[in-house]
């Protein structure tokens, strides 16, 4: 082993507003440590944090967010009041149940609920 997670950092053009919005969604309190970075450790989690980058998002995200929740579409529901977007429509299958999301700069997540 080399090492262990110590954060995961989003580029972004607004990073208080970011740590805003995933404070709301995950928990934990954003810290707003400059106009370029800002924070939030939600719990049971590792931290996540937003730094301010010259360039907007153009293409999709390589690696995004499964948030586990009780009831995907009411926590979708949820998830656009506070800013989000959905993307397509609920999925369901076998291994569970998943809504595609974008945050207010548009990086997809999703919420998730398996079927176990």
């Amino acid at each position: 082993m080399i090492g262990s997670i110590d954060e995961v950092v989003v580029d972004c053009q607004n990073p208080a507003a970011l740590a805003d919005f995933w404070a709301l969604i995950l928990g934990g309190t954003p810290v707003h440590r400059s106009a370029d970075w800002s924070y939030v450790d939600p719990p049971r989690w590792t931290r996540l944090a937003f730094q301010r980058v010259p360039e907007v998002k153009q293409v999709k995200n390589r690696l995004h967010l499964d948030v586990l929740v009780k009831d995907v579409a009411q926590a979708a529901d949820e998830a656009v009041a506070l800013g989000a977007v959905k993307v397509g429509a609920l999925h369901s299958d076998g291994p569970g149940t998943f809504q595609v999301l974008l945050d207010p700069e548009g990086n997809e997540w999703c919420v998730v609920r398996p079927n176990t």
